[in-house]
């Protein structure tokens, strides 16, 4: 069965999937605008920080194809100047959409540079904006590849890594939130490892936690596994160290939002107790993600931006409605699950990893793990 789809561009439109209904129902949504990209990126209808980086690309493409093809010609197509003027603030306000995402500014920034290094002497102000809108189109196809090369990188390595400690019906592996083709353009990164050993007939089963609730990671991936006919069980986060004592897990496969300098990594809320859990029981923990995750201009976690949601977000939760005959009807619902007034809510959206509890960071240039005795990593290999 083919991976499901979080973007799609045919016919002149760019539509995502609606991740908030997922998994009950399957809506795409047309994306029509800088501001509709930018709504669903912060309202988080769309999900995973290379997705998000690719609709922002694609979002600014789409609007700038349809403006060279429109008539008349819009102001800001008259000069080179006028372009770039009104181009920049676009990619400033889709940054703004999610901060820890680092992905996003990423393409935001490799934007930028392409509308800089077009002004070349000479060079007609339609011809500039064709690149720009070319680039942002590269930027999202340029992921699929990219996710089935750090997928088999960090596979082979943990197969290697395991060696004979591997059960002869395959590996068990851990993942925390949605690392598959919805949160990606394709393939995945954490649970495109996942989907590459289970193509290589050396996967026992998957085991990815339910986080915080309004949090749709574990039912995407959910969702993804299903579709895929991967044996998988689903943990709540608070289980993964039961889980740990009872079962024999051979890794734990994470995909990141932001890694610093030094291997620090950000990630969905609720990784940091799996990689704190993972290091007592001497499982092998490895992050899985795109160069343009990589901050170098970050030191260290410290330095990482950690998205704080509403409040109102971690007291509900949507679903769909329960008949209680074991099934669940088509409609859906949204429920609080806490009392009203709380005092305080603490929400942040992720939590960082410290390098010392990492075992592993894989791109689709390599596996960089530490050298002996330090507890940092040097990236300079896979970057």
């Amino acid at each position: 069965m083919a991976p499901l789809t979080s973007i799609r561009t045919s016919n002149g439109k760019l539509e995502i999937v609606n991740q908030l209904l997922l998994p009950h129902t399957t809506e795409y949504i047309d994306i029509n605008t800088i501001e509709e990209a930018h709504d669903a990126i912060k309202t988080m209808k769309i999900r995973g920080a290379p997705a998000i980086a690719s609709l922002a690309a694609l979002s600014l493409s789409f609007h700038i194809s349809n403006a060279l093809a429109a008539t008349p010609s819009p102001e800001f197509l008259t000069s080179p100047e006028s372009l770039k003027t009104y181009v920049e603030p676009i990619l400033s306000f889709l940054y703004t959409a999610r901060p820890t995402a680092v992905n996003l500014g990423a393409a935001t920034r490799r934007l930028s540079k392409k509308l800089q290094t077009s002004f070349v002497a000479g060079t007609d102000v339609r011809t500039i904006a064709q690149q720009l809108a070319d680039e942002g189109k590269l930027i999202a196809d340029e992921d699929v590849g990219r996710n089935e090369e750090m997928s088999k990188w960090g596979g082979d390595w943990l197969l290697k890594r395991v060696g004979d400690e591997g059960s002869a019906s395959g590996l068990n592996v851990l993942t925390v939130c949605n690392t598959g083709s919805l949160a990606t353009s394709g393939y995945g990164t954490a649970l495109g490892l996942i989907t590459y050993l289970h193509e290589s007939g050396k996967l026992d089963k998957a085991y990815y936690t339910q986080t915080a609730p309004y949090h749709q990671g574990s039912r995407l991936t959910a969702l993804e596994l299903q579709t895929l006919k991967i044996p998988s069980v689903m943990i709540c986060d608070t289980m993964v160290g039961s889980l740990f004592q009872h079962y024999k897990i051979h890794a734990v496969a994470v995909g990141a939002d932001r890694i610093a300098r030094n291997g620090d990594t950000a990630n969905k809320i609720g990784t940091y107790n799996a990689a704190v859990l993972a290091a007592r029981h001497g499982i092998p923990f490895i992050v899985v993600a795109p160069i343009s995750t990589v901050d170098l201009d970050v030191a260290d976690g410290s330095g990482i931006p950690i998205e704080q949601r509403p409040p109102l977000e971690a007291c509900l939760v949507r679903g769909a409605l329960y008949t209680g005959a074991g099934d669940a009807t088509n409609e859906q619902a949204v429920v609080m699950i806490t009392p009203r007034g709380l005092d305080g809510i603490y929400n942040p959206s992720f939590d960082v990893t410290p390098a010392e509890l990492i075992t592993a960071i894989v791109t689709e240039k390599g596996v960089a793990v530490k050298k002996p005795g330090e507890v940092t990593f040097d990236l300079s290999g896979i970057v």
